[in-house]
């Protein structure tokens, strides 16, 4: 009867689909296929006495209590105008280069990413600040679109992100389950940390490619990107950058420095990120009872719609699992012709493809744990898989049509700017995202090395 368990993984992706809530999908559907096949003799009751243990595992997980941590200071830097800042001192900064408007959308990106982890938070921030000034200058829809929404999803991959965090809580389980089914009963540990310290050579690496092709494209096509060389900058630039950066850039080595030095774990460091988001707020005069009611009711939302999600996932896993869903993909996966490769291939295939559907929260509680304990006993490093899974939902992110990131600019961009410029403007860094994916596959040291070093 295991055929029952991929029926559940289909009925649960259509469900997806018609819009029902993805908590309530998933320990629904679960629910009824376990009611269902308990009558037929196909699924044991018993699994679901584990329900409460998992549960109250999520609840008293240490980890995952960095997520609302993050999230507060991801909302209370967007809050604090702090971007808005960055970007008009980048942009002067940058007037003696070409393209230097869009140069400085991505570097005020990957600062972005670094200080908040929330995707949809950057790309709107971006789309409300950038985008008109972008196309008043003269920037093709196209390019600007495209490199707005690229480096927004930054977020995905430049720590501290709340994917890695997620991604880092489901691969140390399955790294465990994997080593414990292959007799090893003293596990090596697998942290956020070493996922975060794995991350940032990849997403440096994109960041240098994305402004590159933005300079290429300004050196080559002056009619898509004008040169705004020479433009004059008022007097006090430096004293404009120190006030604008130093503050989140204070933020942010204070955040990651104290994670990857060993002085603090992630959630300790989120902590502290949360109250340097405050003090930043206060500096900048933009710290009310209003706009702090308004972060944590925000606050209080995304981080009850992640641990719901974690609860439902609890559910699916356990029935997947009594269906016999674990020996099912574990034999499809190890009998393909090709071994790792292969079944690295289609896992990414299958993920990529999801991702134009279903959020990374999704994909990180749903697909995750059934292929990663798979992936892992068949050699594959926890670290590299991490990042390989990453860097491919921040492609879907980015892949039309249904990509997140498009609708996160569009609901917030001028009515002139066409869908189909977005659509296309994308296309580039899409192109350029699966590159580093590629390059990450065959030099895995692009992700081990700086582990392995500091470690």
């Amino acid at each position: 009867m295991e055929w029952l368990a991929l029926v559940l993984f289909a009925v649960i992706f259509i469900f997806l689909l018609a819009g029902f809530p993805v908590a309530f999908t998933l320990a629904g559907a679960s629910l009824l296929f376990a009611l269902v096949a308990n009558l037929f003799g196909a699924f044991d009751m018993a699994f679901l006495q584990s329900i409460p243990n998992r549960i109250f595992g999520i609840m008293s997980n240490q980890t995952l209590i960095a997520v609302p941590l993050f999230v507060f200071m991801g909302i209370m830097l967007e809050q604090s105008r702090i971007a808005e800042n960055l970007l008009q001192t980048m942009d002067e900064v940058m007037r003696g280069i070409k393209g230097g408007l869009g140069i400085a959308v991505i570097l005020v990106g990957m600062l972005l990413a670094a200080s908040t982890g929330i995707v949809g938070a950057t790309v709107v921030t971006m789309g409300l600040l950038a985008l008109p000034t972008m196309l008043k200058q003269g920037y093709c829809p196209k390019i600007a679109s495209g490199t707005i929404c690229a480096s927004g999803t930054l977020g995905q991959i430049i720590p501290p992100s709340i994917v890695l965090i997620l991604l880092g809580d489901v691969l140390s389980s399955s790294y465990q389950q994997a080593q414990l089914n292959q007799g090893i009963f003293s596990p090596e540990a697998l942290s956020v940390g070493d996922l975060f310290i794995g991350a940032l050579l990849p997403g440096m690496l994109l960041v240098v490619l994305y402004m590159l092709y933005v300079f290429y494209k300004a050196m080559t096509r002056p009619d898509l990107i004008p040169n705004n060389v020479g433009q004059p900058v008022a007097p006090g630039l430096l004293l404009r950058v120190i006030k604008s950066m130093i503050p989140p850039l204070a933020l942010i080595l204070v955040v990651l420095g104290s994670i990857l030095g060993g002085f603090a774990t992630p959630t300790e460091a989120a902590s502290l990120g949360a109250l340097g988001a405050l003090i930043l707020a206060s500096l900048n005069r933009q710290l009310s009872m209003g706009r702090l009611n308004v972060v944590m009711r925000n606050t209080l939302q995304v981080t009850s719609m992640i641990f719901l999600i974690f609860i439902g996932a609890a559910f699916f896993s356990l029935v997947f699992r009594g269906l016999g869903g674990d020996d099912l993909i574990t034999e499809l996966l190890t009998d393909l012709p090709g071994g790792v490769f292969t079944a690295m291939l289609i896992v990414m295939a299958l993920m990529f493809v999801l991702g134009f559907f279903l959020d990374f929260i999704e994909i990180t509680y749903v697909v995750v744990p059934v292929v990663a304990p798979i992936l892992l006993m068949m050699g594959v490093d926890p670290v590299w898989l991490g990042i390989m899974i990453a860097i491919n939902l921040q492609t879907a992110f980015l892949t039309p049509p249904f990509g997140f990131a498009l609708f996160y600019l569009k609901g917030v961009a001028p009515p002139e700017l066409k869908t189909s410029d977005v659509y296309k403007g994308v296309i580039p860094f899409i192109i350029i995202q699966l590159s580093v994916l590629i390059m990450i596959a065959i030099w895995p040291g692009l992700v081990t090395w700086l582990p392995s070093l500091i470690y």
